[in-house]
């Protein structure tokens, strides 16, 4: 049977027609929100804190702004002022949202918003002239007097409509305002990767919630992007062989697939690039409510629905905005809007909530990407080993592996009390978090119950284990503490290549992270 997969394998990666869809990552992920990069969500991760003696907290992370690059000066990459960036919690299972933690930003520059200026010109004829840069001289940790961009910022709880309470820093002197730190502009104005991050490690701050007996942690700022996916090469019709060449990842011995990729950092397109995270670290007994103690969450951004664009703009008034606050983006489990929503629906779903998720059901009972995989790969297949396999694509419909994986969570790991399908990414705060040396890149699958589709943390490879479950993994036992258990979803007749190691090479673990608050690596820098 093994062999029958790897020739089934080959007669696919020969034809080189595997659609580059399948793993793009969740950057760009619909039309519309191309048009709004300051708003565009590209990862979120929820997961049990793994930092010691932090094993009572859950992390949320929501990047935003994607696939930026270290040296995009002058400007770099402020948030939207306008926008409000939420994480949504349900902890009961209704698929409605029971907390809210909302980010508002404020832009302005130094001196009332003049600026920084300097004296120019001779004797007798000086003048006072703003500078074009957001900073005039080096940052430290100590001394930021140099920087002519601040960026602040108010966090709120929302538990309903009609209770809003602000989040007081515990920086009195700073009373409900929270500061970001500049964008790593580069190692003139920062030193090294070390002085920047003891410059933006000021800016995790402890805030006090009411009725919750210890303080949570926030950090806005930007941060190496984690995500990882040899996406160029991908996108030109998989222009590699998506399996391993190796006997196991990074042996690099070559006893894998023949001509398979092997695991490299150079398959990592966003190796150089930065991203923007919302981070915050709340403790469980805060946020878990009266349910079974897992948790639903998501990530949007929303603005005013109506902007009149100043036509002698200035500084702090470029436009109007009014109207109701409408949400633009969406995102809880990653790929799901690049998988599996189609490109019709796909600004549709960025604006629905899970509530509504019903209206999607078909894309997931059934899924049209593995039957365009089996109508491109078909004939090819059966052409190469003179075989008449019927379909390479799984064959349950309707596919309640993944109604379970995306919509309803696992019983036991990650379901809550109340079961409403929905799309959300589900956590089990009652699993002990695991320590980061000790993480499976593929979490669930890879034996390890506190990673992926369990939460999601930094290191968890969904590209592949995304791809791996829409053809078919979850047809086969998977490992669960030690012991290969079947689901009872589907059975391995229903899915011929469900148990191939697809990947696209470009490999994350745990420990290209840091292993404690804000998670996310120190980001790349603008300048040598």
């Amino acid at each position: 049977m093994k062999v029958f997969k790897a020739s089934l394998i080959a007669g696919l990666v020969c034809n080189s027609l595997l659609s580059a869809s399948v793993m793009a990552s969740s950057h760009r992920e619909a039309p519309n929100l191309t048009r709004f990069p300051t708003l565009d969500s590209t990862d979120f991760y929820a997961f049990n804190s793994y930092e010691a003696e932090r094993e009572d907290y859950v992390t949320f992370i929501a990047n935003y702004i994607p696939l930026q690059d270290a040296y995009g000066g002058p400007n770099y990459f402020a948030m939207d002022p306008a926008a409000v960036y939420s994480i949504h919690i349900d902890n009961d299972g209704d698929a409605v949202e029971d907390l809210t933690f909302q980010f508002k930003f404020t832009n302005q520059l130094p001196n009332n918003n003049a600026g920084i200026a300097l004296q120019v010109g001779a004797e007798g004829d000086k003048r006072t002239i703003a500078v074009p840069l957001k900073n005039i001289g080096g940052i430290t940790a100590q001394d930021q007097t140099a920087a002519n961009f601040i960026e602040s910022y108010q966090l709120t709880l929302q538990k309903n409509p009609l209770q809003s309470t602000l989040i007081n820093n515990s920086d009195t002197n700073l009373g409900s305002t929270f500061n970001k730190p500049l964008d790593y502009i580069g190692n003139k104005t920062f030193g090294d990767t070390a002085a920047y991050a003891s410059y933006a490690n000021q800016f995790i701050y402890e805030f006090n919630l009411l009725g919750c007996e210890n303080p949570g942690k926030v950090f806005v700022g930007q941060r190496k992007d984690a995500f990882v996916v040899n996406l160029g090469e991908t996108f030109d019709l998989v222009n590699y062989v998506p399996v391993e060449g190796d006997s196991a990842p990074g042996n690099s011995d070559g006893q894998g697939f023949p001509g398979g990729i092997t695991q490299s950092s150079d398959n990592d397109d966003l190796l150089d690039k930065n991203v923007t995270a919302l981070s915050i670290e709340i403790p469980k007994s805060c946020i878990t409510g009266e349910g079974n103690g897992t948790i639903g969450a998501w990530t949007t951004a929303s603005l005013p629905q109506a902007r009149i664009l100043n036509p002698d703009a200035t500084i702090g008034k470029t436009e109007v905005n009014g109207g109701a606050l409408t949400q633009v983006s969406r995102l809880g489990n990653p790929l799901v809007n690049e998988l599996v929503i189609g490109l019709k629906d796909k600004d549709t779903f960025s604006t629905a909530q899970p509530k509504d998720d019903g209206q999607f059901a078909d894309y997931v009972t059934h899924p049209s990407l593995p039957e365009l995989l089996n109508i491109l790969f078909k004939d090819a297949v059966n052409t190469t080993l003179n075989a008449n396999i019927e379909t390479l694509a799984p064959t349950n419909f309707p596919r309640t592996d993944l109604v379970t994986a995306f919509l309803t969570g696992f019983p036991g790991v990650n379901q809550l009390a109340t079961v409403t399908p929905s799309e959300m990414l589900r956590l089990n705060t009652a699993i002990d978090a695991t320590a980061s040396a000790n993480q499976s890149t593929f979490g669930v699958v890879g034996n390890d119950l506190a990673g992926f589709p369990n939460g999601r943390r930094p290191g968890d490879d969904v590209v592949d284990i995304a791809l791996r479950v829409m053809m078919g993994r979850l047809c086969y036992p998977i490992p669960v503490g030690g012991v290969d258990t079947d689901l009872g979803l589907c059975t391995s007749e229903d899915a011929s290549v469900g148990e191939v190691a697809f990947t696209d090479g470009a490999p994350v673990n745990a420990n290209m992270m840091l292993n404690a608050f804000p998670y996310l690596s120190t980001p790349i820098s603008g300048s040598k």
